[in-house]
């Protein structure tokens, strides 16, 4: 159970949503029935990354983490024309079951996925080229993505990153936390610091979902 909202209110705003329709519906119905426990963004925190993407209207989409397809997807509907989205996943299931629901989508003129491990994929992309960088990896990974998201993020860019709050769990002591999770707890908790006190950055947590992190990347002064 998250301790980050009530019950009874998230099933409320979850009511609200307005269901997708083709391959993301399906995606989405297979995780609610619980047929499929493939790692995709809460109802509610999808509503609000459309709302987001439809005030800035990115031409270019980084995400990191594509699990089977489902966010990238949904983003490519907010895209500028002609824009693109680059997607990395390291796991080759999550890869192959993304690239044949984007196939299946018809978006494989927005979307292009490279398998990989983002520690990797990360140091060849450009600097200050994305409007938009999609964190939602492991959680773990946070702080050391960190640098380069900043880095490829063009100013006036936004940083959207999911599950920073880990079930409300980054809230507590660590002595609170079991054994296992204590470095991710860490580790989380230094990236929640870094963004809300880094110069470059004006950050927000927002207790939605598992917890959203929204970091928008200063304009350089004239």
């Amino acid at each position: 159970m998250s301790e980050i909202n009530y019950d009874y209110i998230v099933q409320y705003i979850r009511a609200l949503h307005t269901p997708p329709e083709g391959v993301l519906l399906e995606i989405e119905q297979l995780t609610a029935c619980e047929k499929e426990t493939w790692p995709i963004i809460k109802p509610e925190v999808a509503d609000f990354m459309k709302v987001l993407l439809t005030m800035h209207k990115p031409k270019q989409i980084l995400e990191i983490g594509a699990a089977v397809g489902y966010s990238a997807m949904l983003m490519s509907q907010f895209l500028e024309e002609e824009g693109q989205i680059i997607t990395i996943e390291r796991f080759s299931y999550m890869y192959e079951t993304a690239s044949k629901n984007i196939k299946r989508a018809g978006l494989e003129d927005k979307i292009q996925i490279i398998e990989g491990d983002a520690a990797e994929v990360l140091t060849t992309l450009e600097d200050e080229k994305y409007d938009v960088v999609f964190m939602d990896c492991a959680k773990g990974q946070y702080i050391n993505f960190l640098p380069h998201c900043i880095r490829v993020l063009r100013p006036g860019g936004i940083l959207i990153t999911d599950n920073v709050l880990h079930k409300g769990t980054v809230a507590r002591s660590r002595y609170l936390i079991d054994r296992r999770q204590r470095t991710t707890h860490a580790r989380l908790r230094d990236f929640l610091y870094t963004i809300t006190h880094d110069d470059r950055l004006t950050s927000s947590v927002i207790p939605i979902g598992d917890g959203v992190a929204l970091s928008y990347k200063k304009q350089e002064e004239q």
